[in-house]
């Protein structure tokens, strides 16, 4: 039975003996009923219109719709109405029949109370809707236009008078709601819905613009939409189809739920709706939709009236083998637990609101029921039903607060009954606020709703607990304001396997999803990240691009410090660079000995023994400053291996420039009447070496002083790794060095090039022209090659360079007196040094 309560309120003594009945022809009481019309349904046939007679008087048109259950007042306080109802029964919902009784339950609680509307008794009168919305309008207008309590003190009618009616307990159903309020909300009467969700349809515009009147003991469907598509995504869920009621609210709270799971990343594969009316073929054609769609879990926002014709086709068509996620209106139904061919639907999962015990209320409903069990009387599950004591409680607190302010405003004990106005209730609804007895806190926030916890249930058919079908798992969402606490399941009951419902599989870190053209966001492909890039969590949309100084490990998941990376004692390049540089200062040391043996024989003494040793000391400094280019780069050791050298290779160069500079003015001394040789003796050639060394010593000093070198991490050339180099600071200075070193260079090749035809026993300049042509041979290669090699191998050109001009000039200046001293000593004399190849040229000391 669904009914639309409507009240009446009695001026006078608290009423003790409240005759209750229904008024049938046929069934006389509750009992009756219940014994012979179990699996019945209340269908009304009568028709009510409304008119207005005259200028001054009402009167109803045709055929009034009567209650199906009143109460009669005595006739001392009110005039006595006879209401006859006219029926036939074809079925009859317990359920609904529990929700009539619990009103009058709490009707008779509060009459018998002396601390809430002392001196006035609650009346009722329950109408029958069928869950039609046409049975809803026309239950409505007859509470809307039933006579008042004294309107039989003035005959005709007025029309002018107070409806009887200051406040309707609404429908079960949100479509049937829908049509009370367009009757009662023009005329400010209040309805408070105590069952199922409240439509979703945008709860701030739905409930307050175009039904201000309108309250729910039940919190919108807007919360549990939100909470649904939370849920959810919980458990991974973001491949799913959805199944709604063809209703007001499934398709609004459908609309909800799509909205909050995309924003949530849920995809929605398919929708389907239904309706309690539906041909058996349609329904086929929505199970056919659930079974050949890949989404293996199904949101099923359906009022419990439309789910049962289709799971009803789902039972004769077998296991559909889905996973079923459920809204408040059936998840907990327990006439679908205790159906074996319904046990497809284990496992189910929705929300819930918890559940209360309200004292006395199974002796109530069992009064002249001894021995009946069944839904009407099971007080194991109140969630839905205390809403119709709530909203009995929230009408009477408003009336009492009404009635408290007309007393002190007034100063009168005694207000007539007939002052009150369904308006004056509706501003005091809108600001109750009062405790059950229970303990729950009771008010209205500013779009009519309630605030209260829901719960995550699990559905399990009784076949598994004979005690209890639905398992509460863990409280988590509460509704002001929408948060969600984390979901844990905690206690489940029955071993039940998480099922999967995606699209795509998962993307793995390492990896990140790509959305294919034309398909759902959910339905995508996995792309590796690029080098440099990692994503660390699982379906991770984007890849990010680590810091500068770090790099993807091989799986693309973790950061990773970059490889530093610099010439090292320890690499194979290092060792052999390393052994090189040992080997020519070994062999450089070696010529020195035996130079120094052999210091007083003419090959040594022949061309200015000082600077050979000079140059000796200086081709050991180059050798040994290629080692500073070895190594891990520091402040010192950048600012030393470039100056070293520079300094070093000068003093070298300007030894050799000294060397061509004696061969040239020793044979120009030849010339009669020249004293060339007195002018440029050994002080001058001192003075000419540490002058030009001493410009090098003068350009680093200011080099240093400036913009000196310094160790530098470069992140640029590879992406993968850090080179650790020297950074030259100033480059100008950098350049300075080596331009100097090249124009001594230069000028030395040129002045051996202009002695290499001088006579050969005495004649070094073309050793020194060769020497001087491989140390610009090598240095004019290494500015390309120093410019364009990578990372370390900058590095290592820089050393090869030089150590091959060194080598060059060892070899092509000391090798070939070397050969002469050690494996020809019969050359090593004056007479062969002093010889000539094609005429007689003395040359004297």
């Amino acid at each position: 039975m669904r009914g639309g309560f409507g009240q009446y309120v009695a001026e006078g003594g608290t009423l003790r003996s409240i005759k209750r009945g229904t008024s049938l022809s046929a069934i006389s009481d509750t009992s009756a009923l219940l014994k012979a019309g179990m699996a019945l349904r209340t269908v009304m046939v009568l028709v009510m219109v409304v008119g207005c007679v005259g200028d001054q008087s009402c009167s109803l048109l045709g055929q009034t719709t009567l209650p199906v259950l009143s109460i009669n007042l005595p006739a001392y306080l009110i005039n006595g109405f006879n209401y006859f109802l006219f029926f036939f029964l074809t079925s009859f919902d317990p359920r609904e029949f529990q929700f009539a009784q619990i009103l009058i339950f709490a009707l008779e609680e509060i009459n018998n109370r002396s601390d809430l509307l002392p001196g006035l008794s609650l009346g009722y009168q329950v109408y029958d809707a069928c869950g039609s919305v046409p049975k809803a309008i026309q239950s409505a207008l007859a509470l809307m236009n039933s006579p008042g309590i004294y309107d039989s003190l003035s005959e005709p009618s007025s029309c002018s008078r107070h409806p009887a009616v200051l406040g309707i307990v609404g429908q079960s159903s949100s479509t049937p709601t829908i049509g009370i309020l367009s009757v009662a909300g023009p005329f400010s009467m209040p309805v408070v819905r105590q069952s199922g969700f409240g439509s979703s349809e945008s709860v701030r515009s739905f409930n307050r613009k175009k039904y201000p009147s309108f309250f729910r003991t039940i919190p919108s469907d807007l919360y549990q939409s939100q909470a649904l598509a939370k849920l959810v995504k919980h458990f991974g869920w973001t491949w799913v189809g959805v199944v709604n009621s063809n209703s007001d609210y499934g398709n609004n709270g459908m609309a909800t739920f799509i909205e909050a799971a995309h924003q949530e990343g849920v995809c929605v594969e398919y929708q389907e709706a239904i309706f309690r009316t539906d041909s058996r073929e349609k329904l086929l054609k929505t199970v056919r939709v659930m079974r050949r769609a890949t989404a293996r879990v199904v949101v099923l926002f359906v009022g419990l009236g439309d789910l049962i014709p289709l799971l009803n086709v789902l039972a004769h068509e077998g296991d559909p083998g889905l996973q079923w996620v459920g809204s408040e209106s059936w998840i907990t139904a327990r006439m679908l637990a205790e159906k074996q061919s319904y046990s497809f639907l284990r496992g189910a999962v929705g929300f819930a609101f918890g559940n209360i015990k309200l004292d006395g209320l199974e002796g109530f409903l069992d009064k002249s029921l001894a021995g009946l069990k069944n839904q009407y009387n099971d007080v194991s599950d109140l969630r839905i039903s205390s809403k119709v004591y709530t909203a009995v409680y929230a009408i009477a607190h408003s009336l009492h607060d009404l009635l408290t302010d007309l007393k002190n405003h007034s100063g009168r004990s005694n207000i007539s009954i007939t002052t009150y106005t369904p308006q004056q209730v509706l501003d005091y609804l809108r600001e109750v606020r009062f405790t059950m007895k229970t303990g729950e806190d009771i008010l209205f926030n500013g779009h009519g709703d309630t605030v209260a916890p829901l719960m995550i249930k699990i559905f399990i058919p009784v076949l598994y607990f004979s005690n209890h079908f639905i398992k509460t798992i863990y409280t988590c969402f509460h509704l002001t304001p929408i948060k969600l606490i984390p979901i844990v399941l905690l206690n489940i009951f029955i071993p039940l396997q998480v099922p999967v419902s995606v699209c795509s599989q998962s993307c793995p870190p390492g990896t990140r999803k790509a959305v294919q053209k034309g398909k759902h966001v959910c339905c995508y492909g996995c792309l590796p990240c690029a080098e440099g890039e990692i994503s660390n969590v699982t379906d991770s949309n984007v890849c990010y691009l680590c810091d500068l100084e770090y790099w993807s490990n091989e799986n693309r998941d973790h950061c990773v410090l970059k490889p530093v990376e610099f010439v090292s004692f320890e690499e194979i390049m290092g060792i052999v660079l390393v052994c090189f540089s040992l080997f020519g200062t070994g062999f450089t040391t070696l010529i020195a000995v035996v130079f120094f043996i052999h210091r007083d024989t003419p090959i040594v003494r022949a061309n200015n023994s000082e600077l050979s040793f000079l140059l000796l000391f200086s081709l050991t400094l180059c050798f040994l400053c290629s080692l500073t280019f070895i190594g891990r780069p520091s402040e010192w050791s950048c600012m030393l291996r470039h100056t070293a050298f520079g300094i070093a290779i000068v003093l070298c160069i300007s030894c050799v420039l000294g060397k061509t500079l004696v061969v040239l003015m020793a044979f120009r001394a030849t010339l009669p009447g020249s004293n060339v040789m007195k002018w440029f003796g050994p002080p001058l050639q001192r003075l000419c070496v540490i002058a030009l060394t001493f410009i090098q010593v003068l350009i680093c000093v200011i080099w240093l002083t400036i913009s000196p070198p310094f160790p530098y991490k470069n992140m640029l050339h590879y992406k993968e790794k850090v080179i650790l180099e020297c950074n030259v600071g100033s480059a100008i200075g950098f350049w300075a060095v080596l331009g100097y070193i090249g124009l001594l260079a230069v000028l030395c090749f040129v002045l051996a090039f202009l002695a290499r035809k001088l006579p050969d026993n005495f004649n070094e300049a073309k050793f020194i022209t060769f020497s001087m042509l491989i140390f610009c041979a090598v240095w004019i290669t290494f500015i390309p090659a120093y410019v364009s090699s990578p990372g370390k191998f900058t590095v290592a050109v820089e050393i090869f360079a030089i150590l091959a001009s060194s080598f060059g000039l060892l070899f092509c200046i000391f090798a070939p007196k070397c050969f002469i001293i050690l494996l020809r000593p019969e050359r090593n004399t004056k007479k062969h040094v002093m010889g000539k190849t094609s005429n007689d040229i003395h040359v004297h000391d």
